[in-house]
């Protein structure tokens, strides 16, 4: 037998609040997170603002004063699109749940999120996910010397 129309009306009711509550939360959160990384060659460490915006530099030991300006800025890059890519993952896990379908109300069937058109195509890579240290593109458009 089928649930009354009224008994579901107050089921999909209470779960649209439930959902209005834990995004209220999550944007609280988000809007305060950030996310540090460093280089490779640890000289540089960058962190990412909650919406992926460059929120600081740090140079590291000294080290920046040994490297020629080409160096640097690859470091600099490299470390702030690291970072941006940490705070784009945790906005997408912390998203994630609000685009799955209602167990409560199937009528409620979630949405879909195109992460790739949001934050780009990195974001979806697998070996950056597991911490692997794929040659970050930017670093083939400087060449072997760090110029152009």
């Amino acid at each position: 037998m089928t649930e009354p129309l009224e008994k579901r009306l107050e089921k999909a009711m209470a779960e649209l609040q439930s959902a209005q509550e834990a995004v209220a939360r999550t944007e609280r959160e988000l809007r305060s997170a950030s996310f540090s990384s460093l280089s490779s060659d640890r000289a540089v460490r960058a962190t990412a603002g909650p919406q992926g915006e460059l929120a600081g530099i740090e140079f590291l030991e000294n080290k920046y004063r040994d490297m020629s300006p080409q160096e640097l800025a690859a470091s600099v890059l490299e470390a702030a699109s690291a970072a941006r890519l940490k705070m784009n993952r945790h906005v997408m896990k912390a998203m994630a749940p609000f685009a799955e379908p209602s167990s409560d109300v199937p009528e409620l069937k979630g949405f879909e999120l195109d992460w790739e058109r949001i934050f780009g195509p990195e974001v979806l890579r697998e070996d950056a996910a597991r911490g692997g240290r794929a040659a970050p593109a930017w670093r083939d458009a400087l060449g072997e010397e760090g110029g152009d």
